[in-house]
């Protein structure tokens, strides 16, 4: 009999650096599994091991809050209304029906209301409710709060984006999630390593959590990270991670994670 897992796991850390990883669980409710179609079954849209990836925060200080449930159940980076956040039709929705390259998630009928109301309250209510009372937590101890979006994406996705997607992708809702200041020496920390390309406000500007959430003006900040999965996975295809890869990425986050801890308001 299989396990079924909580909503999230939570670290509380004792720095002012809350790192979400909204997309990287593979749970799926009981019986929830036969309704897929066979492309949707393998999940295909998972941000693999990212919650692995930045599991180094904790011993600098950093929360940790980690979705167990798949983004096929309800995409915790939506906003409730599920108002559409990119401009791109493919983009998926608060309850997504289409995987990334286009492919029907469901077999049958997609979630009706009910469903869909149910989902929002089981798994997104309660992800958002420990993420905010972390934010007020750290903001009432520090003066301040910082909040990291991490993801990861395949390097190409011609139904998203053209071309290939640079290995950093740096989002600050076009420099309205955070202090300017806190995003230069974000910025600066990605741009500096000579080993990865990066880009600031490109295709991910940020989501529903970023956006939402960064609110210099009341001390809480926000800035989302998508990498590129060719930084430590060997394919999209079979999710293995790459050694080698991964070990020469994880100094870069490490580096870039000592960035935000360190960061203080009124820092240039």
């Amino acid at each position: 009999m299989s396990t079924v897992k909580p909503i999230y796991e939570f670290k509380q850390g004792s720095a002012p650096l809350l790192i979400s990883v909204p997309h990287a669980g593979q749970q799926l409710p009981p019986g929830y599994a036969e309704h897929l179609t066979g492309d949707a079954g393998s999940l295909p849209d998972t941000d693999w091991f990212v919650d692995e990836l930045y599991a180094f925060a904790i011993e600098l200080g950093a929360s940790l809050l980690t979705a167990n449930y798949s983004r096929y159940v309800v995409d915790l980076n939506r906003p409730p209304d599920d108002r559409r956040l990119y401009q791109n039709s493919a983009a998926s929705g608060l309850v997504p029906l289409n995987t990334f390259d286009g492919m029907r998630i469901y077999l049958n009928e997609a979630p009706n209301g009910y469903q869909r109301q149910n989902r929002l309250t089981s798994y997104w209510m309660p992800y958002h409710r420990r993420l905010r009372q972390e934010l007020t937590r750290q903001k009432r101890a520090f003066g301040y709060a910082l909040l990291l979006d991490a993801h990861s994406i395949a390097p190409e996705i011609p139904a998203l984006f053209d071309g290939r997607l640079p290995d950093f992708n740096l989002g600050s809702n076009d420099g309205r999630s955070a202090d300017p200041r806190l995003i230069d020496c974000a910025w600066q920390a990605l741009d500096g390593e000579a080993d990865y390309s990066a880009v600031r406000d490109g295709r991910f500007k940020g989501g529903y959590i970023t956006r939402h959430y960064g609110q210099p003006e009341h001390g809480m900040h926000a800035l989302q990270l998508e990498l590129s999965q060719a930084t430590y996975l060997q394919s999209r295809s079979d999710p293995v991670i790459d050694d080698d890869r991964r070990g020469h990425l994880l100094n870069a986050l490490q580096r870039f994670t000592e960035v935000l801890i360190g960061w203080q308001p009124g820092d240039g």
